[in-house]
């Protein structure tokens, strides 16, 4: 078992995409996607500036699983975004790339497009990641993160910089382990850079 973090700097609640009793990450971070495997662990830290906070935590329960089986697959029909409806849940989705039938992708309007131009720069970047990490347990603090690292020495070497970690002693991983079951599963609160009146995420 392997456990990675990374610096989220962008919580908006499409990377990863917490919604629908299932989180996923289908988009940035191409090298984790990559290697990550069942039973890892995915930890987004926030920026130095937010004090290294705790955003999110998910387990991989699922073996990763391939973009087209991503789209195609009907308990996953809801990370489609749909602009059509009101409230950012419907809109942050992460199920963005359609298999087209010359085995190519079509990037959806989403918050990787521009508009509903596909931005090929972020389609290049997501595609290189290969695999969608699903997750059936997970903890997702959004803009209520949790302090652990600053409040437990022990914790310190999750802190990150650029890229990611996932080389840590098991005294890190138990202690880690130890403090994240006294929390809450599933989405605790909404994304940081939501509207407070956008109550779309307790669905």
């Amino acid at each position: 078992m392997k456990l990675y973090t990374y610096v989220l700097a962008h919580d908006t609640g499409f990377a990863p995409n917490p919604f629908w009793g299932i989180c996923t990450l289908a988009c940035c971070k191409p090298v984790i996607r990559r290697t990550a495997k069942k039973g890892d662990w995915v930890l987004g830290i926030g920026r130095k500036k937010y004090g290294n906070k705790l955003i999110y935590a998910m387990e991989v329960t699922e073996e990763p699983i391939s973009y087209l089986k991503y789209f195609n697959d009907k308990q996953y029909e809801k990370k489609i975004p749909d602009f059509s409806k009101k409230g950012l849940v419907y809109k942050c989705g992460d199920n963005i790339y359609k298999p087209l039938s010359n085995g190519e992708y079509k990037q959806l309007e989403s918050m990787h497009s521009i508009g509903e131009i596909e931005d090929f720069e972020t389609k290049k970047h997501d595609l290189g990641g290969n695999n969608v990490l699903i997750s059936n347990f997970f903890y997702y603090f959004g803009s209520k993160p949790k302090d652990i690292i600053n409040q437990n020495k022990k914790l310190e070497p999750l802190r990150v910089g650029r890229a990611h970690k996932c080389n840590f002693d098991e005294e890190v991983i138990e202690e880690f382990f130890k403090i994240i079951k006294t929390f809450s599963k599933g989405v605790n609160a909404p994304p940081r850079k939501w509207k407070e009146e956008d109550n779309s995420w307790r669905n």
